[in-house]
């Protein structure tokens, strides 16, 4: 049987749905927020693959600019959807521990570059951590574990009340 997932990982309902990321004003919770969305999933319960693209859409910039982009980038992230089937066949589950939260060094600079067309409240967060996975293989446990990092790119207040994410970065390819 495949160890269970940390108290702090992200569960999941049997019905088929997700359930529904909370607001969040505070931009350094977002982001870990962010992260655990994307990264906590589980081929062996009844939501599929889409449901989590269709769950960060809903925390998406409301304006619609950012989103179709969003959803590739998280599309990326995520197993292909034939890979998902196959991988359910494995009882395959994935979490994030999150080690570090912080607005990467280059974002001054950034934001000075772009400061004309970013929003207020726009801000980045580069998140370390590691990605857990585990499954059974030939009936038997088995468990993996990765570093990665990687950026997320997010409007809060002023501009809105509930933080919203905009992008991420290229998985290992945060901005430093």
């Amino acid at each position: 049987m495949p160890a269970a997932i940390p108290d702090g990982a992200s569960k999941v309902p049997d019905d088929g749905t997700l359930s529904e990321l909370p607001p969040v004003s505070d931009p350094a919770e977002f982001a870990e927020l962010v992260a655990h969305a994307i990264f906590d999933w589980d081929t062996t319960a009844l939501a599929p693959r889409a449901a989590y693209l269709e769950r960060i859409a809903t925390i998406a910039d409301p304006t619609g600019e950012e989103t179709q982009g969003l959803i590739s980038d998280v599309d990326a992230y995520l197993p292909p959807e034939a890979m998902w089937i196959e991988l359910r066949e494995y009882q395959t589950r994935q979490w994030i521990n999150v080690e570090s939260v912080e607005i990467p060094t280059q974002w001054a600079t950034a934001l000075e570059q772009g400061q004309a067309t970013l929003a207020p409240g726009t801000t980045a967060y580069t998140i370390t951590g590691v990605r857990h996975r585990d499954g059974v293989w030939e009936d038997e446990p088995v468990a993996t574990q990765h570093d990665v990092t990687f950026t997320v790119f997010i409007t809060c207040a002023p501009t809105y009340e509930d933080c919203r994410l905009l992008r991420l970065s290229l998985l290992d390819e945060p901005l430093e």
